[in-house]
């Protein structure tokens, strides 16, 4: 099955399995595993798990469904499994690894197998799982691969897994139509793409609810502790948090606790470009790989069915076709409008270039990449404050605020909370332990005075001034502000002369000497 993402591809599926298995019910009498969902990243094994919950609100006790991609005990999802549940969602890895201690039988009585965003499966890195999955299962059972796209992937997955397919593929563009989603290009480097964005967020040029995608894990920080430094507040999300705090994450920026997500698509993480270079351009002189933790079961620009996005930003342009389709279908789901902006630095060009003559195809040639309108030296005097607080930004600053967050993480978790109460000094130790460095926070920032603004910005605050003082029958508040902070900042200015000696110093009598006469 192919659709575009955010087209319902997971009740597509889900609906049939809990109809299939209400039928085998009206013919079974023993209880057992009926249907196995595979997801490649925790995220939307989750997010599966949610929806077949809601859609068996009212057969909840006929149909019961649990999910165990979680790194949590065996021995209590081994209690759960015990109980045959009609409905297992799980990622290859985990599901393999009940299998193999038996905490799950599923050669008898599987009736159906799922395998959702499967051109995911490999590149994971779950290839050998699936294929001794399969040595588990039953000879004769349904089986659905559901994707976006159909890649290499993908069809060589389907020879392993299906057997005499049928391919449902819907005659319609990989992302929504052009009335429904807009995408927009801005060419802007390093320090000019934290400054536009930094005055489309205080300008409010930018509205609703917002994931920001960068490359990496550090770059999420770096740019999470940038916008802490204007007031504007956001939570990340990437493949080095624990599983369970990358759900707390989506499931605040979906009730609305934050407006803003920066996530990381780290494709190209162990390259010292960011993936820029391809492989004969690259360094002869090898750098050693990352020694991070990472969780290969997660991802945050696939599938993860984020409420009511308004936009997604590329701070950092996507590194290939699917990545940019994938980071864009994250807004603008099912009915909804949303909008796409990109960052695109020169070096970026052939890439954005090859993204545009592939969505172009879609939609008959026409133009898709559409230029955003925007001035640099509209917001030049954004420029200083921008530089100033990105540089202040530093690798020991973002170091530290990792450690930072896996510290409320180790006073959080309600595991260690037998040691901290048998180990009081630790405890004592931790809350105690301060970072070294951290990024100075400097409450101005988050004011906008009206000198920033742009001139059509400024003319417009001041004629909904005056207009509102017409109503009012009196002198226009925005004039009032300004004679105001006129007033005030002409007295502060007479103040700091009288307190800089420099400037203050007056000598009273003084003799002109024969030299200076002359």
């Amino acid at each position: 099955m192919r659709a575009r993402t955010g087209s319902g591809k997971t009740a597509a599926f889900t609906i049939p399995v809990i109809q299939k298995i209400l039928n085998l019910k009206n013919t079974s009498a023993h209880q057992c595993i009926r249907a196995l969902i595979l997801s490649p990243s925790k995220e939307l094994c989750g997010q599966i798990a949610s929806v077949l919950k809601d859609l068996t609100i009212k057969c909840a006790r006929e149909v019961r469904c649990i999910d165990i991609s979680s790194n949590g005990d065996m021995t209590i999802q081994k209690s759960l499994l015990a109980d045959k549940p009609d409905i297992v969602v799980a990622t290859p890895s985990r599901a393999l690894a009940h299998l193999k201690a038996n905490n799950m039988r599923l050669k008898d009585d599987l009736a159906v197998l799922v395998v959702d965003e499967a051109d995911l499966v490999f590149s994971f890195g779950y290839e050998d799982e699936i294929k001794e999955l399969l040595g588990h299962l039953p000879k004769i059972y349904q089986a659905v691969l559901a994707s976006a796209t159909l890649s290499d992937d993908v069809l060589s997955l389907k020879k392993i897994v299906l057997r005499n397919p049928v391919t449902l593929k819907l005659e319609e563009p990989e992302l929504a139509p052009s009335s429904q989603l807009q995408h927009y290009h801005l060419f802007a480097e390093e320090d000019d793409k934290a400054a536009i964005l930094y005055a489309l967020l205080k300008l409010n040029l930018i509205r609703g609810k917002s994931i920001i995608f960068v490359r990496t894990v550090d770059r999420c920080y770096k740019l999470k502790l940038y916008l802490e430094q204007f007031k504007i507040s956001s939570c990340v999300l990437n493949s080095e948090l624990p599983a369970a705090v990358r759900v707390l994450s989506v499931n605040q920026f979906n009730k609305g606790k934050y407006q803003i997500i920066i996530a990381s698509d780290e494709k190209a993480l162990e390259r010292p470009d960011g993936g820029l270079l391809s492989g004969e351009e690259m360094p002869s002189k090898k750098k050693p790989r990352s020694k991070r933790k990472r969780d290969k079961e997660s991802g945050s620009s696939r599938g993860i069915d984020f409420h009511h996005v308004s936009n997604v930003i590329n701070f950092d342009f996507p590194l290939d076709i699917t990545s940019y389709v994938h980071r864009a279908g994250r807004t603008a789901r099912g009915n909804n409008q949303g909008s796409v902006l990109s960052f695109v630095a020169i070096k970026e060009k052939p890439l954005m270039d090859a993204v545009e003559q592939h969505l172009s195809k879609g939609f008959n040639g026409q133009t898709v990449l559409q230029k955003y309108s925007f001035s640099m030296s509209e917001v030049e005097g954004f420029r200083y404050r921008s530089r100033d607080a990105w540089r202040s930004v530093t690798r020991v600053a973002v170091r530290e605020a990792r450690l930072a967050e896996i510290r409320r993480d180790l006073l959080a978790c309600q595991r260690l909370q037998g040691y901290f109460e048998e180990n009081p000094s630790d405890l004592a130790a931790l809350k105690r332990d301060k970072a070294l460095h951290t990024v100075r926070h400097q409450a101005q920032l988050a004011h906008v005075p009206d000198y920033l603004l742009p001139a059509a910005l400024r003319s417009q605050a001041e004629a909904e001034g005056e207009e509102g003082a017409e109503r009012d029958g009196g002198e226009a508040p925005a004039k009032k502000k300004k004679t105001a902070s006129f007033k005030s900042a002409k007295r502060h200015k007479y103040q700091a002369r009288q307190s800089d000696p420099l400037k203050s110093f007056d000598i009273k009598n003084l003799k002109k000497t024969p030299a200076a006469e002359t």
